[in-house]
């Protein structure tokens, strides 16, 4: 695990309890509407296929997709918090989805699957924390089955303005007030919103999703471009 995998770890490990509060809050609710969206682009719904939600966090993503697929479907989640697995598992539970849904603790950008294991991938608000964005990539093309779909929802830096100014007030200023509110942790508030600040623009992720040999790549904007879904495929087998 390197330097930024070990600050990610310990970030969201202190702010795991009030996570899901926070994330309802900051977004007025709609981080459900978007996660929703990202899950029905798998266009896996009824089948009984197996999809990988790398950096799960509390679960919510992979919750969501189990209940998309077929009684067969399996859906495995990642994460490197252990606090964030930990209240995952109690989700399961709490759903009655113990024998569909699995967690373990592990890197999002080095996933321990063999090659061609998973009909999808989706992955919700992680790209930030990720250190190699390509080989995050790259490693999700392997995993794929031929003709497989990854789909990633994260936040950027607005570009529309008057729009872009509002935002920057509401997301970098008053944010890391409302985490030390209500999380009592400021300073993960300011890394999240910085992390914002400082990603690269959703062309950027386009561009590695083609680059690592995805085809149909799109990009849907949600809230000005505060909000993107990413989605693309791997190539099916030719004969």
């Amino acid at each position: 695990m390197n330097q930024r995998e070990l600050f990610v770890q310990r970030t969201f490990d202190q702010i795991a309890s009030r996570y899901d509060l926070l994330n309802r809050v900051i977004s007025f609710h709609l981080d459900t509407v978007w996660r929703k969206k990202a899950v029905n682009e798998l266009a896996l719904a009824g089948k009984e296929g197996c999809v990988l939600d790398l950096g799960t966090g509390t679960g919510d993503l992979a919750l969501m997709t189990a209940r998309l697929l077929g009684p067969q479907g399996r859906v495995f989640g990642i994460d490197l918090s252990r606090e964030m697995i930990r209240l995952a598992q109690a989700k399961k539970q709490g759903e009655g989805l113990e024998r569909k849904v699995h967690y373990l603790i592990a890197s999002a950008q080095m996933p321990p699957f063999r090659a061609n294991s998973f009909d999808g991938i989706v992955t919700a608000f992680v790209l930030r924390n990720v250190s190699d964005l390509t080989l995050f990539f790259q490693n999700a093309y392997a995993l794929l089955k031929p003709g497989g779909r990854v789909v990633s929802l994260d936040m950027f830096p607005p570009k529309s303005h008057p729009f872009s100014f509002f935002y920057s007030v509401y997301f970098y200023c008053l944010v890391p007030w409302i985490g030390a509110g209500l999380a009592h942790n400021h300073e993960a508030y300011r890394y999240l919103a910085d992390s914002v600040k400082g990603f690269c623009p959703p062309e950027t992720v386009n561009q590695i999703l083609e680059e690592a040999g995805f085809l149909r790549v799109t990009v849907r904007r949600y809230l000005g471009g505060a909000v993107c879904l990413h989605s693309a495929a791997k190539p099916p087998t030719r004969n």
